[in-house]
């Protein structure tokens, strides 16, 4: 006659014992390659943010109005803190425009010219858009204090052969060697504010002094940045400026910095 036996308590605790013993060899074994994962995936992570938002920087450089780039320090945004700013003009179409008869040529010395033909492929238009000949940056000279821009004037459209813009008491001050002129709306600031720990763009009205405590509604690109600043130099060739950008994230103790550079045209 068969009997059923079960688990005496002894054999239970000895299982229990040895299992206990085996989990803790395995985990001694698997605890540094797991660590060892998740400190890889949280610096590419951080690298990844970083290299996202200087990447994101870099193309709106290229878009910038020739002299328009400055850099700042003051107050945050937040009111807490000194930020370094990096403030431009974002250009958002341009061409060349008819410089001598026949046609509708810009007459720079006629206040009352308030249009000129397109030469080429048309622009767009919009309204509330601005053009800008010649920006030097340079008192007489500067889109942000309104010298060297004129608000773009109906009709507004897409491919536009001819260009119309409000005049004023002086007509652009001076003529483009390369009789250029740029389509522009807006001025934006990246503002790297480290007591926050962020990295946000702000887009607004061109005005002749640069807003830094009075601007809102930004759009963030980085959070836990632990290093941000912004460079200018304008004169690095004849033509070009070079803005440099030092981003570092940081998190649970550890930090990611990068470092990336982007030419500037100069040339208006």
């Amino acid at each position: 006659m068969i009997r059923d036996r079960g688990f005496t308590l002894v054999e239970m605790i000895m299982v229990i014992v040895i299992t206990g013993i085996i989990g803790g060899i395995v985990a001694v074994f698997l605890k540094a390659p797991i660590q060892q994962y998740m400190d890889v995936a949280r610096r590419a992570d951080m690298t990844d943010i970083a290299d996202t938002a200087l990447r994101r920087v870099g193309r709106d450089m290229r878009l910038a109005l020739p002299n328009s780039v400055r850099v700042t320090s003051d107050i945050c945004p937040s009111g807490t803190g000194t930020c370094n700013f990096l403030e431009f003009i974002p250009t958002k179409a341009g061409g060349r425009y008819r410089a001598d008869a026949p046609g509708d040529f810009l007459n720079f010395t006629d206040p009352a010219d308030n249009s000129f033909d397109v030469l080429g492929q048309g622009v767009d238009v919009a309204n509330g858009d601005s053009i800008v000949i010649y920006n030097l940056g340079i008192p007489g000279a500067d889109a942000y204090e309104g010298s060297s821009l004129r608000v773009a004037a109906a009709p507004f459209g897409t491919a536009l052969t001819k260009v119309t813009f409000t005049t004023g008491a002086a007509q652009f001050p001076f003529d483009s060697p390369g009789h250029r002129f740029h389509i522009v709306s807006t001025a934006v600031s990246y503002v790297c504010d480290t007591t926050a720990g962020t990295l946000t763009r702000y887009s607004y009205n061109i005005l002749p002094a640069q807003p830094t405590s009075a601007l809102v509604n930004g759009n963030r690109l980085a959070t836990n940045a632990s290093v941000c600043s912004f460079t200018y130099d304008p004169l690095v060739s004849a033509r070009n400026g070079l803005v440099t950008m030092r981003l570092g994230i940081t998190k649970d103790n550890e930090t990611v910095t990068l470092y990336s550079a982007a030419h500037v045209s100069n040339q208006p």
